[in-house]
């Protein structure tokens, strides 16, 4: 039934530095922005390596949500890296501060939390 996710809807407080901070920090790939205007709203589509997996949203005061990973609703997103350190020092460079680097009990796999423009936990999961 279900094969795949389609992509994950994201609602920032403020569009133009959430637009900067996915495309100019992350590097993910504008596919397509619309304005529109019966909701007052921005959207913008985006690819990580070609694939379409971010809806980035603009609405007139969106309500404020718990954002630690442990936190009800969705914990986090996480984005598949090669190179922790590499990811890491990358995003220090463009100001984005990442928490130490821990190891997964389970996998032996390492990673790291950072958090985009409105507090959203996203994590780097060394592959």
């Amino acid at each position: 039934m279900i094969q795949a996710v389609h992509h994950i809807a994201i609602i920032a407080s403020d569009y133009q530095l959430s637009k900067k901070f996915y495309t100019e920090v992350l590097g993910l790939e504008p596919i397509r922005e619309v304005y529109r205007k019966e909701r007052n709203s921005w959207k913008l589509d985006l690819a990580l390596n070609g694939q379409y997996v971010i809806e980035l949203f603009s609405f007139p005061d969106p309500p404020p949500r718990p954002s630690q990973p442990e936190a009800r609703g969705l914990r986090h997103l996480a984005f598949a890296v090669k190179n922790l350190e590499q990811a890491i020092h990358s995003l220090e460079k463009k100001g984005v501060k990442a928490d130490p680097i821990r190891t997964d009990e389970n996998t032996g796999k390492r990673f790291s939390f950072f958090q985009d423009p409105d507090g959203l936990p996203l994590e780097l999961y060394e592959q």
